[in-house]
């Protein structure tokens, strides 16, 4: 053993695989930069490199690629409020609160400081556990997976805000998307109203930018201001590495979170950032200010995702089983340079085994060093008039969220989502509670219907099921209690306030109505829809519908009931902007610009309809010269066009295209 340890040793200290490792840093920052890409696209671009190189330098690179982009996905999560891929959703929620604070620089070194902290932990636990993982892991079944999905909706609790009932209605709202498609069980399709794009199901990348990128964007524009008035951003780099010492404990139990979680397969990284930002909730009782700006919101999703990388490897290493999107684009990199997965990778080739693991550990010190030096640069853009930000941004996200399917649904399911989004926004209703019962409705149907066959209901008896299920009581019962408290504190402000400000008073709650009734609808929608399936096909979606159903209904009728003189308060910052601002153009106005820029895709293809957004956008609403507004099209499409190439990726052709030979770039 020890000899396969210094052969490990002296091949990552060798000038060419570090050499090769910061090539799949380098590739990785820039990528991970990018909202939407991650991991799954990284590693794509990478594989044709791949052919014919030594097996050694192509796990350097692999291995760069995957350690870096869980560091720098961080960059949009907390300067833009859009997540940079699904490990960084739940570090918006405090992250970009932080940044509209004047906290970029605290907020990012913490993040950064918590993600070099995850990848050596996640990278020391594997070194440890290789060995001794096997037994493990196969003593997760479906049963073990199935508790391990309730383990995260109970988190919903600690992300519904002030009303639990509203809370668990958007969860449902996303258990029953997540729901859209095909039925693990039976293969039906289900409320895809024929539409072929919806049988596959929604991608999650569409799905996050929607409810989060879109609803921000559109906040920001409404302000017409940069998203920080702070002009110094290079203070606060050492406040940020002294928040994660304080909260050095959090850090670790988050960081085994992710290494536990990354290691069952099926789960990954789309869930494991919430469980661990639902665990910092129940668990900080030290003045708790979660979704306005707490950086124990940042250290520990940013601890868990990295950390998560490392528990990932063991199934992929161990069984040829990936445990996420990204792992499995890394199987097939393995594959592709001669390298199979299984058994002999912890016995007759254990020195390639933690060659890999200690390359895990090094790039996350590179990534992490290359973040820190780049973030005062890029942390700037925050101080940036957002209407100059805006259509980039914009570019981005739908250049983003086409390369889900490569069909234009991807775009029309991005504003809808994304309509939903800000309506969530207006009215108060959790938006990660609706993402992680997206995230985790598929898995959950999936696992107990194969925990049901393979053991009946004999599966709830199972000794993994019922520890999980102990740990998921706990977690409830921390929820319940932290609930209290909240209601008694709001209790006392309440009694303690004696006027009420015009600007947090909603005196019409008309659209409030209307939207909690169509949610309702939804609901009654799934039930109905449930129940032109068959049995199996449909139960799921009967049961969470009906549940749902009751519960929007108890919402609906609180704001009937409510007397309409009635003020509404809203404690968090975070979800405040529309309801109040009477003064701002409507949110519909943005939502048309985006609904045109689709349109024209439709018609015209992306490139010719983006240009026109684009240079009409700056000169409508940044108030820029013709001159200027075309010059800083030609420079941002130009930059769309040489990465589309560089990344061999598609973008949106319309009927013009399919009707008329065009030249390049516009055919």
């Amino acid at each position: 053993m020890f000899n396969e340890l210094f052969a490990a040793l002296e091949t990552i200290l060798s000038v060419q695989h570090i050499t090769f490792m910061l090539g799949g840093v380098l590739l990785g920052l820039a990528i991970g930069i990018f909202p939407g890409l991650g991991g799954i696209a990284g590693l794509s671009l990478l594989l044709p490199f791949l052919y014919g190189m030594d097996p050694i330098s192509a796990l350097a690179m692999l291995i760069g690629l995957v350690a870096v982009i869980p560091t720098s996905d961080t960059f949009t999560s907390v300067l833009m409020g859009i997540p940079g891929s699904s490990g960084s959703q739940a570090t918006v929620l405090d992250g970009f609160p932080m940044a509209k604070k004047g906290e970029t620089a605290r907020a990012l070194s913490a993040a950064f400081t918590s993600s070099l902290f995850g990848g050596l932990f996640g990278a020391v636990i594997l070194t440890g556990f290789v060995l001794i993982a096997r037994p493990v892991i196969l003593a997760f079944g479906s049963g073990e997976l199935f508790m391990l999905t309730l383990l995260g909706l109970s988190m919903v609790g600690a992300l519904a805000g002030k009303s639990l009932v509203k809370g668990l209605s958007a969860c449902g709202m996303g258990v029953l998307l997540g729901s859209v498609g095909s039925a693990p069980a039976t293969g039906e399709y289900r409320m895809t109203f024929d539409n072929f794009y919806l049988m596959d199901g929604i991608p999650l990348v569409v799905v996050g930018l929607g409810i989060f990128a879109l609803p921000e964007i559109i906040d920001l524009l409404r302000q017409n201001k940069p998203i920080a008035n702070a002009s110094k951003l290079g203070k606060g780099w050492s406040a940020g590495v002294r928040d994660f010492l304080e909260n050095k404990w959090l850090a670790v139990r988050c960081s085994v979170i992710g290494c536990i979680v990354g290691a069952l397969p099926g789960l990954g990284g789309s869930v494991v950032d919430w469980i661990a930002y639902g665990h910092a909730v129940q668990t900080t009782k030290k003045d708790p200010e979660f979704g306005k700006g707490d950086v124990r919101g940042v250290i520990a999703p940013e601890s868990s995702n990295n950390a998560k990388e490392g528990g990932g490897l063991v199934p992929t290493l161990l069984f040829g089983i990936p445990g996420s999107g990204s792992m499995a684009v890394f199987l097939g990199g393995m594959v592709l340079v001669g390298l199979e997965p299984g058994p002999a990778l912890v016995s007759t080739d254990l020195d390639i085994t933690y060659t890999i693991v200690w390359s895990l550990a090094l790039a996350n010190v590179f990534g992490a060093g290359a973040c820190m030096l780049i973030s005062p640069w890029v942390a700037r853009l925050t101080t940036v008039r957002y209407t100059l930000l805006a259509p980039f941004m914009v570019m981005v996200i739908c250049f983003a969220a086409f390369q889900a399917t490569r069909d234009l649904g991807d775009l029309v399911t991005l504003l809808s989502i994304g309509t939903l989004g800000v309506l969530m926004k207006r009215f108060d209703w959790p938006r990660p509670a609706f993402l992680i019962g997206f995230v985790l409705a598929n898995g959950m149907e999936t696992y107990l219907y194969q925990a049901v066959q393979f053991d009946g209901v004999a599966f709830l008896l199972r000794p993994g099921v019922m520890i999980i299920g102990a740990l998921t009581i706990f977690s409830l019962f921390f929820m319940w209690r932290q609930s209290v408290k909240k209601n008694k504190q709001s209790e006392a402000q309440d009694t303690s306030t004696e006027t009420v400000q015009p600007s947090v008073r909603i005196s019409n709650r008309k659209p409030q109505v209307i939207f909690a009734a169509l949610v309702n609808i939804a609901f009654m929608y799934g039930i109905y829809d449930g129940y032109q399936q068959s049995f199996l096909g449909g139960v799921f979606t009967i049961i969470i519908a009906s549940i749902m159903w009751v519960l929007s209904a108890v919402v609906l009728f609180q704001l009937l009931t409510k007397p309409e003189g009635d003020a509404v308060y809203f404690d968090n910052e975070y979800e405040q902007g529309y309801a109040f601002d009477t003064n701002s153009i409507s949110m519909m106005h943005y939502l048309y610009w985006l609904g045109a820029l689709i349109l024209g895709c439709y018609f015209v293809g992306y490139v010719i309809s983006i240009s026109a957004f684009f240079c009409l956008f700056l000169m409508s609403k940044a108030g820029l010269s013709l001159m200027r507004s075309a010059s800083v099209t030609v420079a941002a499409t130009g930059f769309l066009l040489g990465l589309t190439h560089l990344m061999v990726l598609d973008l949106p052709i319309g009927l013009l295209q399919e009707t008329v030979n065009l030249p390049w770039p516009i055919g």
